[in-house]
């Protein structure tokens, strides 16, 4: 689990589908509703882009994220 790397969304780009809510697995995300929010960005794995591969408004990115790691290898960015 990261510290140091986790989703930020840009609320002007979310069309607030819920793909991201979801797909998270790890609890970062406020469950149970529409708007997105991040409640445990402590759950997020490191690297992992697995919400921002889904998001169709390209309304995510990454605290953390230095451009360098594209992918964490885990299930969620499949």
């Amino acid at each position: 689990m990261a510290k140091n790397w986790y989703p930020v969304i840009n609320y002007d780009n979310c069309i607030e589908c819920g793909s991201c809510i979801n797909k998270c697995s790890h609890g970062v995300f406020k469950k149970d509703v529409q708007r997105p929010e991040v409640i445990y960005p402590e759950g997020c794995i490191d690297g992992c882009r697995g919400c921002q591969n889904l998001c169709s408004a390209e309304a995510i990115t990454y605290y953390g994220d230095t451009g360098g790691k594209k992918s964490c290898g885990c299930s969620c960015c499949g």
